[in-house]
């Protein structure tokens, strides 16, 4: 049996897959090990490129590479998008629940009103006023102040998006789905050929370090001697599988290592632009949800209005107390301190 033979992969590899599952599971540990691609698992994730022993030892040093420069790019874009789609699923979902309550609301007179997003965040700051009325009049002011601000932001925020209500919300967040999507539709590609060329460079470094062991390999005549020469000398293995990997890509045989790692700087120079605008879907993603929270607070009904209120921080009670005690000596002695001066 050859163990190097394609066709045993597989079973190799599933193998290998049940015994790391296994000593995780036995260590209580969440973490499984899947043996298919991503694409196989239905997965929307970029597989990082292997960087291989030299990479990772540049790296340590603190010497970025080509590799790990996209491997970089490739985490943080899955890492955006992954925030992206689990932002968009939440706030659908919430959009759905006001709907229903929406309707709940249409048979009511102040129906259209009380959709309004203007409307239901002023109601929440009501709430929050209402919800405080056992702090420290100190806690109050602060709390009222830091709710203004908030809602101040987000109003201003919903004007600057033109959304005023929950439909004009859903149409949004159908769109930032959507260009969240096409921009990582189109780094997809960017990223796969910025991966080929990985390979190309390495590939060709590789035989040609491995080039003078694999002509001596070529040149015995017998299987065994062969076979033998073949397995004290890794660089034989190395040799084929570059060989093989340059053979896919027969279009980048006349290209110079130059021209390839050009490309590349453009293509990593794109990938790069292309995450601004995703950074900007996840900021306007994430200024919705606490607006989400806000408005399902002012929603009869929601499992946010039914929360209890807060209590003022212990840490706050006891410097706010402490601050009116200061005032109440301070008083006496300046109101003294007044009728001495209109004496004089």
């Amino acid at each position: 049996m050859d163990w190097n033979d394609q066709e045993y992969c597989e079973i190799w590899r599933h193998e290998w897959e049940v015994i790391q599952n296994r000593y995780l599971e036995a260590n209580d540990r969440p973490e499984r090990v899947d043996l298919r691609s991503y694409a196989r698992q239905g997965l929307d994730i970029v597989p990082t490129v292997h960087e291989g022993a030299a990479v990772r030892q540049m790296e340590k040093r603190g010497i970025q590479t080509n590799i790990g420069n996209l491997n970089r790019e490739i985490r943080a874009a899955n890492s955006l998008m992954k925030s992206i789609r689990q932002l968009i699923q939440n706030l659908k979902g919430w959009i759905t629940e006001l709907g229903e309550k929406r309707k709940e609301l249409l048979a009511q007179k102040a129906a259209e009103e009380a959709t309004l997003l203007p409307n239901l965040l002023m109601k929440y700051m009501e709430i929050r006023k209402e919800e405080r009325k056992d702090w420290t009049r100190a806690g109050q002011n602060r709390g009222t102040s830091q709710d203004l601000k908030a809602v101040s932001e987000a109003l201003s925020y919903l004007r600057q998006k033109g959304l005023s209500t929950v439909e004009d919300l859903e149409a949004f967040l159908e769109s930032s789905g959507k260009s969240a999507a096409d921009y990582r539709n189109q780094m997809k590609p960017k990223e796969a050929r910025s991966k080929v060329i990985d390979g190309i460079l390495a590939s060709r470094t590789d035989c040609k370090e491995c080039k003078l062991v694999y002509e001596k390999y070529q040149k015995i005549f017998f299987k065994k001697t062969k076979e033998k020469f073949k397995q004290e000398h890794p660089e034989v293995a190395r040799y084929e599988k570059a060989a093989a990997y340059l053979a896919k890509h027969p279009d980048d045989k006349d290209s110079t290592q130059k021209e390839l790692q050009q490309e590349q700087e453009k293509l990593l120079s794109e990938i790069a632009e292309l995450k601004v605008p995703l950074t900007e879907v996840q900021e306007d993603l994430k200024k919705l949800r606490d607006i989400r929270y806000w408005v399902r607070k002012a929603t009869p009904g929601t499992e946010e209005s039914k929360e209890p209120p807060k209590k003022q921080p212990i840490k706050e009670v006891l410097q706010d107390k402490t601050d009116e005690k200061k005032a109440q000596r301070t008083t006496p002695a300046q109101e003294k301190h007044r009728q001495q001066d209109m004496e004089l």
